[in-house]
């Protein structure tokens, strides 16, 4: 029966919702859900959250200022870009869960700089966060990733709560997106169609994220004779900007490309503006391809072909990581990719 298994908690604490979807044997993200009347749970679900709910005395807007043994209710959330709306996206995961448990939410911005993210991470620790999510990339340089992983090493064994987006060399709880079956996946599409000039604007490969991306690209372009090495490929800032930037460098360089594959989506739309205005027709003579599935990939002209990430539910799962009893070993939790295919992909011109 629901509740009959009450978990003893520290005396003085007060029930949290993960000590309610514990008991009810549901995810978080379903308990908030049932808790809040959102749809897709079904009436006996959440009646069964409400009853174990009330039998814990869990009140849906305390502030959970025990959270991960930290001394306040707040939460430091780190993000590469606040205005790319990948990162965007993940913070509406983290708030949403945030929310329903009556936490605060810090977001702090590290422009895709080690040292800011060091110092940003730092700040949040000594500001007294009862939790720390990182979202974006990791460093390939094993030095540059030293410095973090000491630090989140140390807050760890002080009590504190980690958990990180798209990292994997940190051993702490982490959300991993399937940036490589991604990678493959989107780049299939492309030579599928019959493109073999085919170029890459791309973010800087210092970054896991894009040599993650890049490995799954590269496997797609061998098995058609081709692969990364040999592809004409321009490096420029993971932005909008740095799209337009690295296409207008890659037309100079290779103006008998058929298929330009970015790396995300804001470089994917920052390339579509330079065809646009160079009177060059999408797909009909240059396809264009992103990655992530932001919210206005579908809404552009061509709407962009791409690999959908469930970027709000990653924040949300992070937060569910960052908000579980701290376990003997790390978790990880898959992000899966899925391929969308738009308008803006087509055969090439014979």
């Amino acid at each position: 029966m629901a509740g009959s298994g009450t978990r003893a908690r520290p005396h003085g604490s007060r029930p949290r919702l993960s000590d309610v979807a514990e008991e009810a044997g549901v995810s978080i993200a379903t308990a908030s859900r049932a808790l809040s009347g959102a749809a897709g749970v079904s009436e006996s679900m959440a009646d069964r959250v409400r009853t174990v709910a009330a039998e814990l005395g869990y009140v849906a807007n305390l502030h959970a200022r025990t959270l991960a043994g930290g001394p306040t209710s707040v939460v430091g959330l780190v993000v590469h870009e606040i205005g790319d709306p990948y990162f965007a996206e993940i913070a509406s995961g983290v708030l949403g869960l945030a929310a329903a448990e009556g936490l605060t939410v810090q977001i702090c911005h590290s422009g895709r700089d080690p040292e800011a993210e060091l110092t940003q991470i730092r700040t949040l620790i000594a500001n007294g966060v009862g939790a720390v999510i990182v979202a974006g990339s990791g460093f390939v340089d094993r030095e540059i990733r030293a410095k973090v992983t000491a630090t989140l090493k140390s807050y760890l064994a002080d009590g504190g709560r980690v958990a990180v987006i798209g990292r994997h060399h940190l051993a702490v709880d982490t959300v991993q997106p399937e940036n490589d079956k991604g990678g493959h996946a989107i780049a299939e599409h492309v030579v599928s169609l019959g493109h073999r000039r085919i170029g890459i604007i791309s973010g800087s490969r210092a970054l896991t994220t894009i040599h993650d991306r890049l490995g799954g690209m590269d496997r797609a372009l061998q098995a058609v004779g081709l692969g990364v090495a040999s592809t004409p490929l321009v490096e420029a800032a993971f932005t909008r900007d740095g799209g337009k930037e690295a296409a207008l460098e890659l037309l100079e360089r290779a103006p008998d490309v058929t298929a330009i594959m970015a790396l995300n989506d804001d470089m994917a739309i920052g390339a579509l503006s330079v065809l646009r205005d160079r009177g060059i027709p999408v797909p009909g003579q240059i396809s264009v391809t992103g990655f992530d599935d932001v919210a206005v990939a579908q809404d552009l002209a061509p709407s962009l072909t791409t690999v959908r990430l469930p970027m709000g539910e990653m924040g949300r799962q992070a937060l569910e990581l960052a908000l579980s009893p701290a376990a003997k070993r790390s978790r990880r939790r898959t992000a899966r990719a899925e391929l969308i295919v738009r308008a803006s992909t087509a055969a090439p011109r014979t």
